[in-house]
């Protein structure tokens, strides 16, 4: 899809887009900022929920990843599945929230092992990244594209056919 070809595409378009690209990825990778202002990546489950511009996640009160967004709120996920030579980067702003109707939408058995209580354990904490906007990148996900694309970021030379490379903002 080309620069024109994305301008044309209406915010609701943008986020189906992204819903299919990620919706089969079953870890992401959330980055947060800590106190010295480095960043720190952590690997999160997934939500088995439509994307519609918020990315869900089920973490702990009191976790520092947790106490970074409380203080830092701008986050980024990451998905990858290599296998389909797909990789989203989403950047958005954390929030916080208390919400009993979706933490039961949200939950799972796989929970129980990180929060013996279940869902009324206290230390649960939801997090919402409301999504400012993503880049992605498709190919082919074959060995020869990998090399390729290689090449071409090390020396600028080849890679007419490296996939899609697109921004967009939600």
């Amino acid at each position: 899809m080309s620069e024109h070809d994305q301008k044309e595409l209406t915010h609701e378009e943008r986020i189906a887009q992204i819903a299919g690209m990620i919706k089969d990825i079953k870890f992401a990778m959330l980055t947060v900022s800590t106190d010295e202002g480095h960043l720190h990546s952590h690997p999160m489950t997934t939500q088995q929920t439509e994307f519609d511009g918020d990315v869900w996640f089920i973490g702990s009160r009191k976790s520092e990843q947790v106490a970074c967004m409380r203080a830092r709120p701008q986050v980024n996920v990451s998905y990858s599945n290599p296998g389909k030579g797909l990789y989203v980067s989403i950047n958005g702003t954390a929030a916080l929230v208390e919400d009993p109707a979706k933490l039961d939408e949200l939950w799972s058995d796989f929970y129980e092992a990180y929060f013996p209580q279940g869902k009324t354990d206290p230390d649960i904490q939801l997090i919402r990244v409301n999504a400012n906007g993503a880049e992605f990148w498709e190919s082919d996900g074959k060995l020869h594209t990998l090399f390729a694309f290689a090449r071409q970021k090390l020396t600028g030379k080849g890679g007419d056919d490296l996939g899609t490379n697109e921004t967009v903002r939600l």
